[in-house]
């Protein structure tokens, strides 16, 4: 089996494989009138993928990126001048570069580890205790999303302390973070903090 990688690259990716293909096939043909012909069909083509291309300023835009696909190489007589390569300038897409985050902790996501930033920089002591736990609450309903499986509060200590690199550590601290069921059902989570207002 042929996979597109091992296949030659699109010079317009947009237009396909076969639209490419052709423009090769084309380029061989030694016939003048057919060559010709084959580069009208080609165009053809191309504008009934889009119904708006067709009109004069479009059109000239569909043979320049003809010549441009078959790398200067299709001698043929447009209704348009032929573009000079000089001229053309050809955008490519520019590759997505992603962050390098920790691929084990990916269903955190990114906005913890910018909460452990700021919850490491903070000066208040008392606050940023309280941050530590918000952090961890926060990692382990994200965990519970993806995973759909229950969670020991000793996981999220660990994980964070990982992340944090060390300057977060809950593990000997004795409060336990909120429950499973809570953070799986706000409203449960919405009359539980209720009757802790109250009481």
């Amino acid at each position: 089996m042929e996979y597109n990688t091992n296949r030659f690259k699109l010079v317009i990716p947009e237009y396909g494989r076969n639209i490419h293909k052709m423009i090769a096939y084309a380029i061989q043909i030694k016939n003048r009138k057919k060559r010709n012909r084959c580069a009208w069909s080609i165009i053809k083509l191309m504008t009934d993928s889009n119904p708006r291309l067709n009109n004069p300023y479009f059109q000239h835009k569909l043979w320049n990126q003809l010549f441009i696909m078959s790398k200067y190489q299709l001698d043929v007589d447009p209704p348009f001048p032929k573009p000079h390569p000089e001229k053309i300038k050809i955008f490519y897409y520019k590759k997505v570069e992603y962050p390098e985050y920790l691929t084990d902790f990916r269903y955190y996501g990114k906005i913890i580890r910018n909460m452990i930033h700021v919850a490491i920089h903070c000066k208040n002591r008392q606050k940023k205790e309280g941050l530590f736990y918000a952090i961890a609450n926060t990692m382990k309903k994200n965990y519970l999303r993806w995973n759909k499986n229950l969670v020991e509060d000793d996981i999220i200590f660990k994980d964070l302390k990982v992340l944090s690199k060390g300057k977060i550590c809950l593990m000997n601290n004795t409060d336990p973070l909120l429950q499973c069921s809570y953070l799986l059902n706000p409203k449960r989570k919405k009359n539980y903090m209720r009757k802790k207002k109250i009481g």
